[in-house]
């Protein structure tokens, strides 16, 4: 089984809501490695580059604007199938839809201010990475 790397934001909202620990635990509980984090302030330019997949969407602007308000916490993951699984734990985008025992299911009502991003393939991860992380900063 190949090893993945993969990008999970905490959002603003799980920063001011002192979720970042438990979080960070539901990765770890599953068996995923940290391999990178930091708390910053996520520039504007980077988080354009970021969701640039979401350019033009209706939700665009205002993802950008609550991604920028407030710090937020970039954790580079590895482990087997760390993409699927990651995405698996933070359960469904819409929280209405997530399932209970997933990060969005047990603390999050609302489909912006939804806690988490993991990337949604290899070639996303791969790229979203090398936006938060330098491969120095990478153990």
């Amino acid at each position: 089984m190949e090893v993945e790397q993969t990008l999970i934001l905490v959002k603003p909202d799980g920063v001011q809501r002192g979720l970042i620990g438990e979080i960070i635990s539901r990765y770890e509980r599953k068996g995923l490695k940290l391999i990178g984090l930091k708390l910053l302030q996520f520039p504007l330019t980077k988080a354009e580059e970021l969701y640039v997949v979401h350019k033009g969407q209706p939700f665009y602007h205002r993802l950008i604007e609550f991604m920028t308000s407030k710090p937020i916490v970039a954790i580079a993951i590895e482990g087997p199938n760390a993409i699927k699984l990651a995405r698996l734990i933070n359960g469904a985008t819409d929280p209405l839809e997530s399932a209970p025992g997933s990060i969005r299911g047990d603390y999050s009502t609302d489909i912006t201010r939804n806690l988490v991003h993991a990337s949604d393939c290899l070639e996303n991860a791969k790229r979203e990475l090398a936006i938060l992380f330098s491969p120095e900063e990478l153990c």
